[in-house]
């Protein structure tokens, strides 16, 4: 479950994702590589990452007006969502000052409080730099190295793909696009996101009650969503999101927004802590998360080839050398250590969920995703809705029996996530993801 990510307030505004450039702060992408595999060999290309614009300093086109500031909307700047979007600029962002994000080229470093800010969410763009770079992983393996060792229970350093358009939006309402990081969406069908399709959410919109930088607009932002990577240093999860719409879609009530929606929201996740293996991942445990490893994701089609279909996703790690595959489930009636759509339904059903994986289409729906093309997105974020309970928790939901299957998802104690606590406590906790490459299945990695 990936829930939505908020903005935070930093120097003269609360993140908004705005429509016009605003050329007040310079840009400069933080450069990241991509290293293609093959058989014979791999290729390194230099690529960047784009700071999401929900983000950043959002002011009127002829100033620096706030268009946006802590949970209100300015209402002369912004009297009505297509005003807004042609009032209101984004600029450029200063990555390490502001939002804790550096990069060496090879390893991006993303820190979770930077003075006022909190959170950040990038995106990897293409060589050139005007779009973003579209993955199709059918038949391939995706690959790269994580440092997870200083994220506490709350923390979620995630790595995922998202079905967001190519160009960011780019229209006549947003001339911005991707290279100021516009146009987000994923399953949770976010309605804290700002701006969508050109247009400001602003109509309607309801301050947040727990959290005093955000709120939500009548408009959410859906669309497929495969979670590769959500974890800390107690837990971790991968888990597909298949939509019943291609692309990005907007939802406008609670129905198309919700559980039964567009989406898939829950998802069928992979934790091997609620499955049942409470040694294999965490601090001193199979998979050492006091120090660095490589994560493998395979995604295997029923005929061998990319042109086929998704039928499942199959999880690997390299650490000091030695490669791990991922434990067979450990709860009665749950077999296999990978996703199928066997695997789901059982899982479903011991757990008593909802199979709302199935009805929104299964891997088939997110293999088709993948041919279309998805968006890297690397992100580090606390969790206002749920303190983070749904991935590390002792209990989820918090009054669930734990004598339950599927209930215990880590060993973080109820609250340990708050997000008050976890800023206060453990701001500085940064996540690294590096050494990330694409390839035929087993190209990627290697072992001693």
């Amino acid at each position: 479950m990936h829930t939505a990510i908020r903005a935070a307030v930093f120097g003269l505004s609360a993140g908004a994702l705005a429509q016009q450039i605003g050329t007040l702060t310079k840009e400069t992408h933080p450069p990241l590589s991509l290293t293609h595999c093959t058989a014979s060999g791999c290729t390194k290309e230099q690529h960047s990452v784009v700071l999401d614009a929900n983000w950043r300093w959002v002011h009127s086109t002829s100033g620096s007006n706030n268009c946006y500031s802590g949970q209100t909307w300015d209402t002369t700047l912004c009297p009505d969502g297509a005003t807004c979007a042609k009032n209101c600029a984004v600029d450029g962002a200063d990555y390490s000052g502001t939002y804790g994000v550096t990069s060496d080229g090879d390893t991006l470093s993303v820190t979770l409080k930077t003075g006022s800010n909190v959170g950040s969410r990038l995106y990897m763009l293409g060589v050139k730099g005007q779009n973003y770079e579209l993955f199709d992983l059918l038949n391939q393996e995706f690959t790269f190295d994580v440092d997870v060792s200083t994220l506490p229970c709350g923390v979620n350093g995630a790595l995922y793909f998202s079905e967001m358009p190519r160009d960011g939006g780019l229209s006549a309402t947003n001339k911005a696009g991707a290279p100021y990081g516009t146009g987000y969406c994923d399953s949770q069908c976010p309605k804290d996101i700002k701006f969508i399709n050109g247009k400001a959410n602003s109509d309607g919109w309801v301050p947040s009650s727990g959290d005093k930088n955000s709120g939500a607009g009548p408009m959410g932002a859906c669309c497929n969503e495969m979670d590769i990577w959500e974890a800390n240093k107690i837990s971790t999860a991968v888990t597909p999101h298949p939509c019943t719409k291609n692309g990005l879609a907007v939802c406008t009530d609670d129905t198309t927004c919700g559980a039964a929606g567009i989406c898939d929201r829950a998802g069928c996740d992979f934790n091997a802590y609620r499955l049942g293996n409470t040694s294999f991942y965490g601090p001193g445990k199979t998979v050492d998360t006091s120090s660095k490893f490589t994560v493998v994701t395979q995604f295997i089609t029923d005929d061998g080839t990319a042109a086929g279909n998704l039928k499942e996703i199959r999880r690997l790690y390299v650490q000091n050398g030695k490669v791990i595959g991922q434990p067979k489930s450990d709860i009665t009636g749950i077999s296999g250590d990978s996703i199928t759509e066997d695997f789901c339904k059982a899982q479903k059903s011991v757990f008593g969920d909802t199979n709302t994986f199935d009805t929104h289409g299964g891997l088939k729906t997110m293999g088709a995703a993948f041919k279309r093309g998805m968006t890297l997105v690397l992100s580090i974020w606390d969790d206002y809705t749920a303190e983070m309970e749904w991935l590390d928790g002792v209990a989820y939901p918090t009054t669930a029996d734990t004598s339950k299957p599927g209930v215990a998802r880590g060993t973080c104690a109820t609250g340990n996530g708050a997000p008050a606590t976890v800023e206060s406590n453990s701001g500085s906790a940064t996540v690294k993801y590096g050494n990330i490459k694409v390839g035929p299945f087993g190209t990627t990695y290697k072992s001693s």
